[in-house]
């Protein structure tokens, strides 16, 4: 996992007071990083429009130009005013050694966006929105330097932005690239350092984002092992069953060793799946809330699920019940809640008492699970979301790693599953919804199907084929 920061201006100052680094070597590095990317991707002789603005995001993308001149076609289109002393400076460079800047923005292999970059703040004049027009309009590939324009720095889009195919961000990971609303915009994101080690520029953080090579997987190491070894994992079923299959489908897949569904009325289940009327007292951990309904009585829930402290996975259902959670408070008890954004809203208000709205949460999902995590620092905070965030005792973890083939019903009864799999073989809270959640979306990304064509028990079975990374 990788560090996250809000923004990097206070790393750049100790760069430049600390390990006297200037401005422009920053911009030397930052430039010569979007460089290794484009030579390592392309072709010598490509084409490369280099669309630069006024400032130092500019001036990045001018530095680039003088990097790839010589090898490749460069056309260095700068449609503003240059104002920054950086921008100048480099500009006088380019114009040196012989580049000669382009009237208009024309095809190219590469498109380059380095209009405005991180930070920007406020609304976009019309003459910004109608170049990120016609630069999207472009059909070779999209590349955005630190942060595609139009992108806030709290990760809003401003009316339009840049449609980058990746964005090279530098020095560090920022927030604004990992908010829902500009998934569709920063495409594949990529570090470049600026000239010192990560370590040395990188201050301390309570964001990370997940990688690939953070999966950790429930591997049977020991031989001398029987099923009780692996826990037994209790799912509530309730009125709409198939849910509740599903978890146990994924529960079973994902190591758990005995799964039962607690139920009221007798369901057709598979046979490898057993059922109950109670909870088994081997139970070692519970999932609930998934098609939940109203099929228990608060009596039967009273008994067999607060009167106890086993781990427990709150999803769905139970996520508007403030009986359930109640249990938030509990101390010693491991506990998972994994609400969509609306259920979010609903379990706030049941808690706090605020009312908010889906786009008050979505503008601010950092700031909403940070604040949760606070409140119930017992409970682990998986928030789902084109990005999902994992929020405990004031820290986040991103998994930036879901895509659309997951956004279909059943996919977060597959996650219930997973968690409570983990839990139910004693893993704690934080290792339970992390891992589960790395689980989800790398088995997706395993389908190799239609993106509209999967589903969730296509999830389940590429559980099989997950690596230890």
């Amino acid at each position: 996992m990788q560090k996250v920061f809000h923004h990097c201006g206070d790393m750049d100052k100790r760069c430049y007071e600390k390990y006297h680094l200037s401005e422009e070597i920053l911009m030397e590095h930052a430039a010569l990083g979007m460089d290794r990317i484009i030579r390592d991707r392309f072709n010598v002789g490509s084409s490369v429009l280099i669309v630069s603005g006024k400032g130092n995001n500019g001036a990045d993308g001018i530095a680039l130009a003088r990097l790839l001149y010589g090898d490749y076609e460069v056309r260095l289109y700068i449609p503003l005013e240059v104002k920054s002393e950086m921008a100048q400076l480099q500009l006088v460079r380019a114009l040196a050694i012989g580049i000669k800047t382009v009237d208009e923005m024309r095809d190219a292999d590469v498109v380059v966006d380095a209009l405005l970059g991180s930070g920007v703040e406020g609304e976009l004049g019309s003459e910004i929105l109608e170049l990120i027009e016609q630069l999207n309009a472009l059909n070779g590939y999209k590349i955005a330097c630190d942060m595609p324009t139009g992108i806030s720095i709290d990760g809003r889009v401003l009316s339009n932005a840049f449609a980058a195919d990746m964005t090279v961000t530098m020095g560090a990971y920022k927030e604004a690239l990992f908010l829902d609303e500009a998934k569709d915009f920063v495409g594949k994101i990529v570090r470049t350092d600026l000239g010192l080690h990560a370590s040395l520029y990188e201050d301390e953080s309570d964001m990370f984002v997940l990688e690939k090579s953070d999966l950790s997987l429930p591997l049977r190491k020991k031989l001398s092992t029987h099923k009780g070894t692996f826990g037994h994992a209790a799912i509530f079923c309730g009125e709409k069953e198939g849910a509740s299959v599903i978890s146990g489908e994924a529960a079973l897949r994902f190591g758990a060793g005995l799964v039962t569904l607690v139920m009221q009325q007798k369901y057709f289940i598979p046979p490898y799946i057993m059922h109950s009327s109670t909870l088994p007292k081997n139970t070692t951990a519970i999932a609930l809330g998934m098609g939940l309904g109203h099929d228990f009585e608060e009596s039967f829930l009273d008994k067999y699920v607060l009167a106890n402290s086993l781990p427990l996975v709150l999803d769905a259902d139970a996520l508007h019940s403030p009986k359930l959670l109640s249990l938030l408070k509990q101390n010693g008890r491991s506990i998972v809640v994994t609400p969509h954004p609306r259920e979010f809203v609903v379990m706030w208000k049941i808690l706090t008492g605020e009312e908010i709205s889906v786009l008050d949460l979505q503008s601010y999902r950092f700031e909403y699970a940070k604040r949760f995590s606070y409140l119930y620092p017992n409970a682990v905070l998986l928030l789902k979301g084109a990005n999902i965030l994992i929020a405990h005792k004031g820290y986040v973890y991103i998994n930036p790693l879901g895509c659309s083939n997951l956004s279909k019903g059943g996919s977060g009864d597959v996650l219930s599953g997973l968690i409570v799999a983990l839990l139910a073989q004693g893993y704690d809270a934080l290792h339970s919804a992390v891992q589960g959640s790395l689980a989800l979306t790398l088995a997706s990304q395993k389908y190799d199907g239609a993106n509209y064509a999967m589903t969730s028990m296509d999830v389940v079975n590429n559980l099989a084929y997950l690596e230890d990374l």
